[in-house]
This record gives C-alpha cells, structure tokens and sequence, in this order.
C-alpha cells in the first residue's frame, strides 16, 4: 500500500480521540501541539486527560461512543481496546468521508500517524504504512541525530525574508544557490550559538552579494580517538558540509568515512617521529582553500585543543581574516582510560589528573618532575612511546615508587586496542617486550592497577595484575 504523504493543518479545528487510557493520551498531545480542538470521548479518563480537561484544554464526551459524536469532525483516531468498536467507527467514518486512524490496525484506517522529527517550523515525518511502526520510530531516532536542531530558526528566518529573496533573486538557479550557500556559510554556526541578530544580518549580507561567491572558512574539528561513534553530532554536520578536508594520519578510516561523499579529503600525516607535512604547510592548506571560498574542515585526532596545535592554527586563521569555528573533540585521555576499564580520578585513589606530552626530548626538559612524581595523582602521557625511558628515569629519580601500576594504551576505543600494564620499574621491559607503537596513551597512577578489574572492551589487558592500593585513613572518612 502506497500513501500519499499530507501534512495536515488542525489548527482550531475539531478532532475526535475516542479512548480516556494511555494510548489515547499520547493521540490528544500530538494533536494539541498541532493547535486542534481536541475532543476525548470514553466513559473515564486516565489522570493526564482529566487534568486537561479540567483545564480546559479538551472537550470530553463521557460514555460509550455514539454515531453522532463524528458530527462536525474533521478527523477521528480509534484508541480504545474494542476491536468490533473500532471495526464500526471505521465503516461509519467511511460513509461519512472522515479521515480515521485505528491504534495498532492499518487495514481499517485511512491515514496513519507518522513517527516525527520536530524541528518547528520544519516537520519531517516517517511511516511505515501502518505495518512496522517501530521500524519509523528506529529511523525517527537516526534522523533526530543527523537533522541539526537549528533548521527550526532558520526556516523561520527564512519565512521572514522569503519575499525579499524572491523579489532580489528571481532566477531559480540563483535562488538555489542561494540557499546551498546560506546552508554552508556562517548563518548556521551564529543560529547554533543563538547569536540571532547576527545570523539575519549574515544571511542579509549573503543576499546582497548572492550573484557572488562566498568567503570560505575552516572548522576546526577534533575527530576523537577513533571510534566513529565517539564524533560528536556537531562534528558530523561539519564533515556532511565540508569541501575539502585536511586530516591527520592517526583519523581513523571510521571516522573519514562519515563525511561528505564528494568532499576533497588531503592526509596532512603528522605523526610522532614522522613529519612528512610541515605545520607551515597546513596553514598554507588552510588559508588557499578558504579564500577560493570553500568550507575547510580541519580534522584532529583526538582533540585539537589539548596538543593538537589548535590554538596555533587559530591565530594563523585570524590574522588572515579567515572565518572559523572550532568544535571539539573527545581526547584521548578521557576515551582511552575509559575504554581500558581507567578512571583517571577515584576518590580512593587520585584526587587529581595531569596531562602531559612528551613527544621530544625539548618538551621532556620543560616538565615539572617534582609535582609529577607526587603520589595520589594520575598522569596521562600522550606521544610518549618515544620517551618511555626518559620519563621512567625522571619519575622514579623525583620520588615516585617503582611499585606504581602502569597502563598502556594502545590504539585505544579502536577494534585493534591493546591494554599493556606493570609496574612503573617494568616500563621500558614491557613496552618493548610487546613492541608497543602509536597511538598509544601511557597512564600511571594507583587508577591503572583498575584496569584488569574494570576492563570492558576488546581484550583482556597484557600483564600481571598488580594488587590495587588501599586507601589512606582520610580517603575513608572522605
């Protein structure tokens, strides 16, 4: 059966809902946030309806149902458990032309109710025809992920200056691109960050100039440690809008696959140990493709504020008059512990988390050993495979015991993920022992003894387990 999808205007117009239970409770909402009249007729009502009755905001007709309640209805819904009732409300709303909807029986109804996606003004509606409502709700849940909530102000921003984009912009080519160009450019960014003024006045701009090609831009993305499902919502609008895509090597294949099909995508492979384009070139990447106007996504691993270099691509963007955005990512300190069973801070056992990159011997020089070394603290050590050696020195020379629990986290969130763990004197043995290479977080700290305990994902940890430290007197009574 093929339906003729209808979006229905109600408002001030009467509806019938027979059924006072739940079912016919969730029918009457729907229908009064459309603005209908909405009548209920059963002999009770549950408590939700007769709060709204009592209300004001429904009619009730109390009693078994009655032919000449469907007089003067525009549409009726069939909500009671009464299969023969409703077999008869069917036929009588046939001779009479009224559109019905039987709950849970497509044969007897004549329009069914979609699963929706609400982003008001805009409605987008999913039916099954009546066959696997639960498949519509499964696909209304996908949507509700991929259509950005900002499309409800921006079509009413659009309503207010639809005759004015009518009257400039009479060709229908040109209106077109208008519109792809306004869904592109910084009028979605300002309505997300509900900078309202400031989104009219850029779509505005864009209309007087609309027979021109707009100025480009860069977001600026973090991609997270792998795993697609860990890219945030906003992240992925920005992959589906993106021209071009500068990404890093350790970006998972995962994650490049959600973007934008016909998007140009350059590897920019920055990796420790294995520098084959220059953070000079990168801006130059930036700035070329931004002012031959297209939508740049700069894609990080991880998150391009904790040593990614964001900032320094920031700066270079706003000295060249280059708009941006930055949106951020799930680093790899906090998905990787997670995902290796870690918590990087436990009231019995950390009460603080440092994180730390040691990707060269220069930023190995600039740490402060002293309060690294301090016990009842955790340390996350990004790009330090390198190090291992240096950092196990420098640890245990300040103060901190060989005995603490390390872990190292290989690929971490990834299917191919390898937990590593031993004592702080066993480092370097062990890591070279299972030939540990990036990506891989180091954690140290009392926590990554947790990680035999606690661990959830992929394989079971490499290592022995270390006994977990007991708590201080004062943790107890914390």
């Amino acid at each position: 059966m093929k339906l003729y999808p209808l979006f229905a205007d109600l408002s001030g117009r009467p509806v019938l809902v027979v059924g006072g239970g739940v079912v016919g409770e969730r029918k009457a909402s729907s229908l009064l946030e459309a603005g209908a009249r909405v009548t209920v007729g059963a002999p009770e009502l549950n408590p939700t309806l007769r709060t709204w009755w009592e209300q004001g905001r429904i009619s009730w007709r109390a009693g078994t149902f009655e032919d000449a309640w469907l007089d003067d209805i525009w549409l009726v819904v069939a909500a009671t458990s009464d299969a023969v009732l409703h077999a008869h409300m069917a036929v009588l709303a046939e001779a009479r032309r009224l559109f019905i909807n039987v709950v849970d029986d497509a044969a007897l109804s004549s329009f069914h109710v979609p699963a929706v996606v609400d982003r008001a003004p805009v409605t987008i509606a999913i039916s099954s025809g009546g066959h696997a409502p639960m498949l519509a709700r499964l696909l209304r849940e996908r949507l509700e992920l991929l259509i950005d909530p900002v499309m409800g102000p921006l079509a009413s921003l659009l309503a207010d200056m639809r005759s004015r984009i009518r009257t400039r912009l009479p060709d229908l080519a040109v209106r077109r691109r208008y519109y792809e160009h306004l869904l592109g450019g910084p009028v979605l960014s300002l309505l997300r960050r509900r900078q309202q003024a400031l989104a009219e006045a850029a779509a505005e701009r864009l209309l007087e100039t609309a027979h021109t090609d707009p100025g480009g831009s860069v977001v600026l993305l973090g991609a997270g440690p792998g795993d697609p499902g860990l890219l945030t919502l906003r992240g992925l609008r920005a992959l589906n809008e993106a021209d071009v895509i500068l990404h890093d090597r350790l970006v998972s294949a995962e994650v490049l696959a959600l973007a934008r099909r016909d998007a140009e995508r350059i590897e920019v492979a920055k990796q420790a140990g294995n520098h084959h384009t220059t953070q000079a070139q990168i801006h130059a990447l930036m700035l070329e493709h931004a002012r031959a106007g297209r939508r740049v996504v700069r894609l990080k691993g991880g998150d391009p504020f904790v040593f990614g270099r964001g900032g320094e691509e920031l700066e270079f963007l706003r000295g060249h008059g280059i708009a941006y955005e930055v949106v951020p990512g799930i680093t790899a300190a906090l998905a990787c512990a997670a995902y290796a069973g870690i918590p990087l801070t436990h009231r019995d056992h950390a009460q603080s988390v440092r994180l730390v990159t040691a990707h060269c011997q220069g930023s190995i020089d600039t740490l402060d050993w002293q309060a690294l070394a301090q016990e009842r603290q955790t340390l996350a050590v990004y790009m330090g495979t390198s190090e291992l050696p240096r950092l196990q020195q420098q640890l245990i020379a300040h103060g901190r015991a060989g005995t603490t629990p390390f872990a190292i986290i290989e690929n971490g969130s990834r299917p191919e993920q390898r937990v590593i763990t031993g004592s702080l004197s066993t480092l370097v043995e062990r890591a070279t022992g299972y030939d540990v290479c990036s990506p891989a977080l180091l954690v140290i700290g009392e926590v990554a003894a947790l990680a035999h305990t606690l661990a959830w994902f992929g394989r079971p940890p490499l290592g022995t387990a270390l006994p977990v430290s007991s708590p201080k007197p004062e943790a107890l009574t914390a």
